[in-house]
């Protein structure tokens, strides 16, 4: 594992593909100066959810997981301009920066920030929505998957991220963020409403990857 290759790979990636915002570059300068955990996705992967978000067609957006609110910008340019996205976030100092990152971008009268614990927020939201974006505690990712299977329609794309963690996902006995995702994984092979698949990914955000699934009924 050459964690300084993979970083090189995905530079170069977002230089030769994705455009510079300065929008979204100072939303990450204001986590940072705001003292948040730096574990948003990267650029490569924001522009990823953005196209998947536009191939579903998605008019209704839901993040579970909003941190400063990076990722939730790439979403928001999927949506038309009436469209809505809503994403949740446990803690109110990250809402904050979330929210000025939001209202800088244009984006306040599409996105809505949500204060709380997820699981306590997911059974008061009314769906369907079309597009699902997990990005939360891994532990809970079981729970998070039934709550957004239950706001979903047929068609409805649902991705988890983070859910190879450094390879711990293959250990039965790994820690509880990987016995989430496996303990999830468990729910979603014995769903008969979803078809799904999991790809591992390296790049700068380190050894990890993406859990894709559909709701087909």
């Amino acid at each position: 594992m050459d964690q300084d290759a993979f970083t090189r790979v995905d530079a170069y990636l977002v230089e030769a593909l994705i455009d510079r915002d300065e929008i979204l570059d100072q939303a990450l300068s204001d986590a940072r100066a705001a003292g948040l955990p730096m574990i948003n996705v990267a650029p490569n992967q924001g522009k990823m959810l953005q196209l998947l978000a536009e191939m579903a067609g998605a008019r209704r957006i839901l993040e579970i997981g909003t941190l400063a609110g990076y990722s939730a910008l790439w979403l928001a340019r999927a949506l038309a301009p009436d469209g809505q996205l809503v994403t949740l976030e446990v803690e109110p100092r990250h809402a904050e920066v979330a929210r000025r990152n939001i209202e800088r971008a244009g984006f306040s009268d599409r996105i809505e920030v949500k204060v709380g614990a997820a699981l306590e927020l997911l059974p008061r939201l009314e769906g369907p929505f079309d597009f699902v974006f997990i990005d939360a505690d891994k532990p809970s990712c079981p729970d998070y998957f039934q709550g957004a299977l239950r706001l979903s329609r047929p068609g409805t794309v649902i991705v988890v991220d983070n859910v190879v963690r450094g390879g711990g996902v293959a250990e039965a006995r790994g820690d509880a963020s990987a016995r989430g995702i496996r303990r999830m994984n468990e729910l979603i092979a014995a769903e008969p409403r979803v078809t799904a698949t999991a790809v591992q990914t390296v790049g700068s955000k380190g050894w990890d990857g993406f859990c894709l699934i559909r709701v087909v009924r």
